[in-house]
């Protein structure tokens, strides 16, 4: 059973499968909760985090690339890119 069928929709039109009322409303909860001075802060802190997240992921993403077409090369095998690219 999916995720989508559990919840009766579609989860790729929402991000994190929440709608944008219930974004409004997350919002509105941490502002009241962690204050207008704080929230920039916050904010600044969860943007540096999601922007090491991603730098870690296209590290991770380089590094099986580069093995994958290493092992490719060592055992004869050609990429559907180098594929294309003889034709």
């Amino acid at each position: 059973m999916s995720v989508n069928s559990l919840f009766g929709r579609n989860l790729g039109k929402y991000m994190f499968g929440i709608g944008t009322s219930e974004l409004i409303i997350i919002l509105v909860i941490a502002f009241l909760v962690i204050g207008p001075k704080e929230l920039p802060k916050v904010g600044k802190e969860i943007g540096k985090a999601f922007r090491s997240f991603q730098r870690a992921k296209a590290d991770i993403t380089d590094s099986i690339t580069r093995d994958v077409v290493e092992i490719n090369k060592d055992t004869g095998h050609r990429t559907d890119e180098e594929k294309r690219n003889q034709k």
